[in-house]
């Protein structure tokens, strides 16, 4: 079982995000949950999201605790909130930023971690660049399944155009890619950068 834990605030998209992913997982014939948690949701509060991705049929409904990967949609939460409890050092981790993460003070997080997943994408910006609103959800799905291949692009693709018909739906499936290619590009850089340490 593959679990995610999405952070961000009210007015973000966290839950759609977790059922967004929920529904590519499915698409690609997985067993999916998504729920948020509860509590205020009201704009620019802190929100939880959960989303589980499985071969067989899922009955655990608890919070994740321990993520296999962790989606923050607001990097200044990273400062308010213990965002990255229980994240293991094998574990993922997506932040929407357009800073390094030595400026967002995860420098050393990311040296205790495997470094090639832990990655920032300027979601934001791409969601301003092809919407027009500062949405980030969608667009960081498509950062997560270069991230962490647990879903395609075309299954996020096709999850946000089903939820998201139009134009809308084509604007963030544009972002979503532009998100996908983004993460695709820095793993890539990453890659070739351990090849070059290691000859």
């Amino acid at each position: 079982m593959f679990q995610t834990r999405i952070h961000g605030r009210g007015g973000q998209g966290v839950v759609t995000a977790a059922e967004l992913l929920s529904v590519a997982a499915f698409g690609a014939g997985k067993h999916a949950q998504a729920f948020p948690s509860f509590g205020s949701e009201r704009t620019g509060a802190p929100v939880v999201a959960y989303c589980r991705i499985a071969d067989e049929q899922i009955r655990n409904r608890e919070p994740i605790l321990v993520p296999d990967a962790l989606i923050v949609q607001d990097a200044t939460l990273l400062n308010q909130v213990d965002l990255l409890s229980g994240l293991p050092t094998d574990g993922y981790l997506l932040v929407n930023t357009r800073h390094s993460l030595q400026t967002i003070g995860l420098q050393e997080f990311a040296a205790a971690h495997r470094p090639e997943r832990i990655v920032t994408v300027a979601a934001t910006d791409l969601a301003l660049k092809y919407l027009g609103r500062p949405v980030p959800n969608a667009v960081l799905l498509g950062g997560f399944a270069a991230l962490t291949g647990m879903v395609s692009l075309d299954g996020v693709q096709g999850a946000v155009l089903e939820r998201f018909p139009g134009a809308t739906g084509e604007a963030n499936a544009a972002a979503a890619a532009a998100a996908y290619a983004d993460v695709h590009e820095q793993l890539a850089t990453w890659r070739d950068s351990a090849d070059a340490t290691t000859d």
